[in-house]
């Protein structure tokens, strides 16, 4: 190796370095880059699905003509000192083009009157020429895996060009002066940096993408589907630890450990909550003590391969059967919950099933006597009684992301109607505080919130998550899950 190249490999060779790490000598330097098998230099097939992402950039390209589009996927982020969470793909820039591998980024480059040319900008992969393969923690080869490349990620994504990322800054820099970009902001601090923001072009670029993504297609379906699938599998899981377990972490643990085996990860942290825990809405510590006399509040998904996640709440009676008190509950949040998917039908409103089920907690509220009726003053806007013992929204969008097509505007999501091909949540609940002293004693520290994810169809809809979910079908489930576990 001639001088000048040794000097280059050293000075790569500590670069990242943290301060544990060993200086590595010349001779280890040179030894390593030699006496390895060529590569066969064969490029890797197409992903599957990859005609679905160039079409998603199709439509995208047809709203922007004659502008640049920067969408970045985001980089890995620090859990503890030098560890980084495992890394997820950013939603839309998965969307698009398929790609897992943190630090890309696609552009759309004006290409002709109206369409667009797509470059990914991805990390070059030097292979075991340059000593970063073995030196570099965080990039290297023999630490983390090898990183496909720049020809094989064109390869791989079918885009028309890809580039080493180290080339995006001069090529943004280039477009800063013409100002005829639009960015997805708060991925890529870099580029974020580099562009200035443009508030009311960056906006609609991610409303686009988001309302793009409120019809799911043929595949979407499927990959939904599977999760329902593996989601249930995971919570017979739980349940077969549920007669012996002492805490919320061991239920969890069996839920994540379906999830991993069968799937990419759990879809968002998931909640286990035992006893008046199940009344803390978003509790997600899951350290706490279960008793058999209690119910246990799981809402937990598993997200495919592929980035669609279920989204499944079920509230079981940890010791196998409800409570008269309990089943009093469970049943009034299923009767909403019935009222709510008679309102999934195209052409309703996005809210009216939430108004649906409102409805109905609201009439067993007062026919339990902790509202006074009559029912339309506590349904009032000007009152909003019932909201003290259900404060959450009974629908959201689901898909890649739990929370999906959060950019959508108002009057296409919240404020729109329901049409085919949109999947959502519906999950009414009742949570009545230990120390609520408007509730029965029997009640309190009583939460229970029932939730599966919905196709909407072009007659009405169809549910996806095929798991027990009436009361009594939650008794024999559970019975059968831990005779099985017995035998």
């Amino acid at each position: 190796m001639m001088a000048r190249e040794r000097a280059n490999q050293k000075t790569k060779a500590s670069k990242g370095r943290a301060s544990h790490d060993p200086v590595f000598p010349t001779a280890f330097v040179d030894f390593m880059l030699d006496g390895w098998k060529a590569q066969d230099g064969k490029l890797p097939p197409p992903i599957k699905g990859h005609a679905r992402h160039m079409a998603r950039r199709d439509v995208l390209s047809e709203h922007f003509a004659g502008e640049y589009l920067i969408i970045p996927t985001g980089h890995e982020k620090v859990r503890s000192n030098d560890t980084n969470y495992r890394f997820r793909p950013g939603t839309d820039f998965y969307y698009l083009t398929g790609n897992h591998e943190a630090d890309c980024v696609l552009v759309l480059e004006p290409d002709g009157a109206s369409g667009h040319k797509s470059i990914l900008f991805v990390e070059p992969n030097p292979g075991r020429k340059d000593s970063t393969f073995f030196t570099d923690r965080h990039k290297g080869e023999l630490w983390v895996g090898a990183r496909l490349g720049v020809s094989e990620s064109q390869s791989r994504y079918q885009v028309d060009a890809a580039q080493s990322i180290d080339a995006l800054g001069p090529y943004l820099k280039a477009l800063k002066s013409g100002k005829n970009y639009r960015v997805l902001r708060g991925f890529s601090h870099n580029i974020d940096k580099i562009l200035p923001a443009r508030k009311k072009e960056d906006e609609a670029l991610a409303s686009v993408l988001s309302e793009a993504r409120l019809y799911k297609d043929s595949s979407e379906i499927a990959s939904l589907e599977r999760a329902a699938l593996m989601t249930k599998k995971a919570f017979e899981d739980v349940i077969g630890e549920m007669k012996s377990a002492k805490c919320e972490r061991e239920l969890e643990g069996a839920f994540c450990r379906r999830a991993r085996i069968e799937g990419n990860d759990c879809g968002y942290n998931i909640i286990v909550a035992g006893g008046a825990n199940a009344c803390i809405l978003h509790w997600s510590r899951n350290n706490g003590s279960l008793r058999k006399q209690d119910l246990v509040l799981i809402d937990a998904g598993v997200e495919t391969n592929e980035l669609y996640t279920a989204d499944v709440t079920r509230t079981l009676p940890i010791g196998g059967k409800f409570s008269p008190a309990q089943r009093e509950v469970y049943e009034l949040v299923m009767a909403a919950q019935s009222a709510a998917l008679g309102a999934v039908v195209p052409e309703n409103d996005f809210l009216a099933p939430h108004h649906a089920a409102m409805k109905v907690l609201a009439a067993g509220l007062v026919d339990m006597g902790i509202l006074k009726g009559p029912l339309e003053q506590v349904m009032s806007e000007k009152n909003l009684f019932y909201k003290r013992y259900t404060l959450h929204g009974v629908s959201h969008m689901l898909g890649i992301d739990v929370h999906d097509c959060a950019s959508a505007r108002a009057e296409t999501y919240r404020n729109g109607q329901l049409k085919p091909g949109m999947v959502l949540t519906i999950e009414p609940g009742l949570y009545f505080q230990p120390d609520d002293l408007t509730v029965p004693n029997k009640y309190r520290g009583i939460g229970v919130r029932v939730e599966d994810d919905v196709l909407v169809t072009n007659r009405g809809h169809r549910v996806l998550t095929d798991i027990p979910r009436q009361s009594d079908e939650i008794e024999r489930w559970i019975q059968r899950i831990w005779s099985k576990k017995k035998n």
